[in-house]
């Protein structure tokens, strides 16, 4: 009985060698087979159209900058020229936003999230504030840093319904029942 154990054991421990060995042709990316397409710089889009890639031609994996379309090629595309197209830098924590001088969230949505960590930086757990456009300030209830998202995106918006069609109204907060001579 010991004995057939120990011999399992030696045969999962041992090595294995593959019945075919692959050779490093097979698996080597030929470079004659792409054709030569230019792809065009951030620069030169100007439509929507522009956002969609060439595609890979038949027979090959495409790379990201063949198959990226829409936000995510014009973030590729960025990247590739040095541009941070998003403005993905962390917002200023050096100093406590008050209403007369909030830190400014810039955002082309019609809302946008920012996590604040607290005056100096990670004095709290992150609390995550929502702006919009109807409501674009907002305060942290830890510290009491003043957030104001500024709308950075296209002024004539056709989908944005600001009577919300159905009635919506946006939910109540405490700074609904601060009396004005507070503010």
């Amino acid at each position: 009985m010991l004995l057939q154990r120990s011999a399992l054991a030696i045969a999962r421990r041992a090595a294995v060698a593959p019945a075919v060995r692959r050779s490093l042709a097979t698996s080597a990316v030929r470079r004659d087979a792409v054709p030569d397409t230019k792809i065009k710089g951030i620069k030169e889009v100007k439509t929507v159209d522009d956002l969609f890639g060439p595609g890979a031609p038949a027979g090959t994996v495409p790379t990201d900058i063949e198959q990226s379309t829409g936000l995510e090629r014009l973030e590729i595309l960025g990247k590739m020229e040095s541009v941070d197209v998003f403005d993905m830098r962390p917002l200023d924590a050096s100093r406590l936003g008050t209403l007369a001088n909030p830190v400014v969230v810039r955002s082309a949505g019609d809302e946008q999230f920012a996590g604040c960590t607290g005056v100096p930086a990670d004095s709290h757990n992150v609390i995550w504030l929502g702006m919009s456009r109807e409501r674009p300030i907002e305060r942290c209830p830890e510290c009491g840093s003043v957030y104001k998202m500024e709308y950075v995106g296209p002024q004539e918006d056709h989908h944005h319904d600001h009577g919300h069609g159905h009635g919506w109204q946006e939910p109540k907060t405490m700074a609904d029942y601060v009396k004005p001579e507070y503010w």
